[in-house]
Parts: structure tokens; sequence; C-alpha cells
């Protein structure tokens, strides 16, 4: 199969698809400038129809696209909290197993330290709260 593709980033002077295209540029710079509020979107379509982009369509639906406008921003918004919020859930993910890791070869070293001195396999089990196996994989004792 062959597929042929065109794409058009301007169109001729004055057609919907330059006057679109000029739309978006302006609503991106007022969005810079104001951020993602219905101001930028209400000083976009002032903007536009000042500069006859979309005029008639702005003149007759403006509240139309300044609700579209404003549902877009929330989805953003939200869609932008979701992937925050699962970031942070990696990260205290990533935090609690470098933390079990970490408690783990402190736990076999004091494991180690407390058979050195004396102790049993089964005392060092019991202080732990680990069954004996446990206790022995840390101390290289395990079944081979």
């Amino acid at each position: 199969m062959e597929v042929r593709v065109q794409v058009i980033y301007d169109g001729e002077e004055g057609d919907i698809i330059s006057q679109y295209v000029s739309f978006t540029k302006v609503l991106k710079e007022q969005v810079r400038r104001c951020g993602r509020t219905k101001e930028a979107v209400k000083e976009t379509i002032r903007i536009c129809k000042d500069q006859e982009i979309l005029e008639e369509y702005l003149a007759e639906r403006e509240e139309e696209v300044i609700s579209i406008m404003e549902d877009l921003f929330d989805d953003d918004e939200t869609i932008f909290n979701m992937f925050v919020e699962s970031e942070k859930r990696q990260a205290v993910k990533k935090t609690e197993k470098r933390m079990k890791k970490r408690a783990a070869a402190k736990d076999r070293r004091t494991a180690q330290r407390l058979y050195g001195m004396g102790n049993s396999v089964e005392n060092i089990a019991a202080a732990f709260g680990v069954p004996v196996k446990i206790v022995e994989k840390w101390l290289g004792l395990g079944a081979k």
C-alpha cells in the first residue's frame, strides 16, 4: 500500500486555514502572557476580530469558543495533574524500594554481627521476627 500525505502548514492568504493558523498563533501568545485562562481566550477573540481573523465565526459563536477553550484548558490541566500524580507515585515506590533494600542490608549486617558474637540463628530470627531460613540466607548458611 502506498500512502501520500500532504501537510498544510499555512493556506492561501485570507482562507480559512490561514485564519485558523493565525488564531492559534494569537492564542498561543495570549496563553504565554495570561496563562490558560478565560482572559487569554477573550483577548484572543478580541484581537482576532480586530484583525479580521475568523471575524464572522467569532462574532456568531464567541461564547461557544470561550466554553470550548476553557474545557480544553481544564482537560489539559487534568491530564497534567494526572501525570504529576503518577510521577509522584513512581517516585514514592522507588524510594520505598530503595529504603527496603537499605533496611535489608542493615538487617543482614546486624544479623552477621550478632552471629559473630555467638548468638544462635534461632535467637537472631526471633529478635528480627523473621523465619530462621531468612537469617540463614543472610548469614550464607542456607542449603547449598
